[in-house]
């Protein structure tokens, strides 16, 4: 499997379809709002993972009801729950999927087109059951369920191997030893304005905003980019940096994203002044 699933990474006979559906997706998914929706912004954390419990639960639960007798009704409406709820999930899956870099999107890709397989089965196991022909519904089911199966087996390769949707940044707090650090004198630091300091060799940002500063992680949850970099804007009455790779806004005075394709909070330290000097430390 280890090298099936690095044929399929480094194979770009992908990239035309790939890139196709991704200027589709894009082209479709158009409201930053709606994106912001999709991407989880609102909770923080990712969507996509939170509703594919739905669909999941839904088909595996029917899958041990069918095994069981008098259960044919139970079994059907749950084939329906998942169905009908396997959509929305699609959709936050595809809006993620589009942000994710080439080689992610090549897996990302056979990853869909296996959950497509399986709903499709579904949907077909839903017809048959509906019109009484529970024995095809079942075998369809459990086709479908060996599909889905292995679109679940790429998402984790996705996520946990390749690293899409995760947060980039927070490996960077374990290279931070414990303590105060010092990173700048007050005095010097320009109002409003980004500056780059390094914590153990962790790259943060600092931001003054009266005497006030915060200081942040600064490579971008989303995929790593340099916040360093990025611009301030001002976003829903917020000082926000906005990631020069993807477009993803933190805000400034909290760490929280106010637009995606991050699903992700940033890390924000605490920090202190002694004798003019800013400190920062570990959460």
């Amino acid at each position: 499997m280890r090298a099936i699933l690095t044929r399929i990474e480094q194979n770009p006979a992908l990239d035309g379809v790939g890139d196709r559906l991704q200027r589709a997706v894009q082209a479709t998914i158009r409201p930053q709002r709606v994106r912001d929706l999709l991407h989880g912004v609102l909770l923080g954390h990712p969507l996509h993972p939170a509703l594919v419990q739905v669909p999941v639960g839904a088909w595996i639960s029917a899958a041990v009801l069918d095994l069981m007798p008098g259960q044919r009704r139970a079994a059907t409406a749950l084939v329906g729950l998942g169905t009908v709820s396997a959509l929305p999930a699609a959709i936050a899956g595809l809006n993620d999927w589009a942000a994710l870099t080439r080689d992610q999107r090549r897996i990302g890709l056979v990853h869909a087109a296996a959950n497509t397989v399986g709903l499709a089965l579904y949907a077909g196991s839903l017809a048959a059951r509906l019109r009484g022909r529970h024995g095809t519904g079942r075998a369809l089911a459990y086709l479908g369920l060996n599909a889905v199966s292995a679109g679940a087996y790429l998402g984790g390769h996705l996520a946990y191997k390749q690293g899409a949707q995760v947060n980039q940044s927070v490996p960077e707090l374990h290279r931070i030893s414990d303590g105060w650090h010092p990173l700048a004198d007050l005095a010097g630091l320009p109002q409003r304005r980004l500056v780059t300091r390094e914590m153990d060799d962790v790259s943060v940002i600092l931001y003054r905003h009266g005497d006030e500063v915060t200081v942040m992680l600064e490579r971008c949850p989303h995929q790593g980019g340099p916040l360093g970099e990025g611009e301030v804007a001002e976003i829903d009455g917020h000082a926000c940096v906005v990631c020069p790779w993807h477009g993803s806004a933190f805000r400034l005075n909290g760490g929280e994203v106010m637009h995606g394709p991050s699903g992700n909070d940033q890390q924000i330290l605490p920090t202190r002044v002694v004798d003019g000097v800013l400190q920062a430390r570990l959460p």
